[in-house]
């Protein structure tokens, strides 16, 4: 039995998939699961109550913990480290690995030009500092030989079937499908990695049954040379055949707008990761299992076909 925690997000259904390759028993767990694979076991747990997370977990060989938290962040500080406790400690008395699908928000703001791996962890946002705390409690638990970890780290994600998770999609792709302009945060001549989401599933899937990958951090497979934002807007448009109509939305404009709307608020502290080049490096992970990530102009025309049906 190979168990997803917080099921129903874009990286949780593109993993589902992909583990049919490893296991024919797959386990969803999230408040409202629905199946992704006709033989899917589907569990209802809240992952803050250590009892229903237990249960949950039991009989697990490997588990996925891919939950999403509302973009608040004070329920980030919250709930995430109880719901990273409840799940460290299920894996330990089940004899569970586990597998923490993890961003880049720790990383010092002065090393985003080129990530990988050993970027030192410095976070400059209150967010950031949350995930930094959270996963060092994984690290450490399979430091301390409670239980075999290790952390599957994302870039910003885009992908088919994504709804208001991806920042490419939204601000980028749905606008200009509707005969809009497209809205960039920060600036258009910075590069901006993004992971393509089928990708991050099935690389996710093969760390998980991969023995010799725990107790290790890996960057998923994400492609090289990003394009910058106006870039990423020239190419979508040439897709769509309309014009690469953008407006910037810069750092000073989302703190006036996060007077008077919550989300842009929250949203306001990490804008440091479109004010300079943002590029992620997977060459441990495509050395390692030999995968190469999907092209970004392939990837984009992927989504295009999917949610657009061009």
């Amino acid at each position: 039995m190979q168990t997803i925690l917080g099921s129903g997000g874009a990286i949780s259904t593109s993993l589902a998939k992909a583990l049919t390759r490893f296991t024919k028993k797959i386990r969803l767990v999230s408040r409202n699961p629905k199946a992704v694979n006709e033989s899917d076991e589907i569990v209802a747990a809240d992952l803050t109550n250590a009892e229903q997370t237990s249960l949950a977990v039991e009989g697990s060989e490997v588990v996925y913990l891919v939950a999403g938290l509302q973009y608040d962040i004070s329920i980030w500080r919250e709930k995430w480290p109880l719901i990273m406790r409840n799940v460290i400690n299920a894996c330990e008395k089940h004899g569970s690995k586990l597998v923490f699908f993890d961003n880049i928000y720790m990383y010092d703001p002065n090393s985003l030009y080129f990530m990988t791996e050993e970027t030192p962890v410095n976070p400059s946002s209150k967010k950031g500092m949350v995930r930094k705390k959270i996963a060092e409690m994984v690290l450490q638990a399979h430091k301390d030989g409670r239980i075999e970890a290790l952390i599957a780290r994302s870039a910003d994600f885009y992908g088919p079937g994504i709804d208001k998770t991806s920042m490419l999609n939204e601000t980028v792709i749905k606008p200009l499908a509707q005969g809009k302009k497209a809205n960039w945060m920060g600036g258009l001549n910075f590069k901006h990695s993004f992971t393509y989401t089928p990708d991050a599933g099935a690389a996710t899937a093969l760390l998980g049954n991969a023995p010799s990958a725990y107790g290790q951090v890996w960057h998923l497979p994400t492609a090289s040379e990003p394009p910058t934002g106006k870039e990423w807007v020239e190419m979508t448009a040439a897709e769509f055949g309309v014009k690469p109509r953008v407006q910037a939305a810069p750092g000073w404009l989302i703190s006036l707008i996060g007077l008077f709307n919550p989300l842009m608020r929250e949203l306001a502290e990490m804008m440091y990761q479109y004010d300079r080049d943002y590029v992620f490096s997977s060459a441990k992970f495509e050395e390692a299992f030999d995968m190469q990530p999907t092209p970004y102009k392939e990837g984009l025309r992927k989504v295009i076909q999917h949610d657009h049906k061009l």
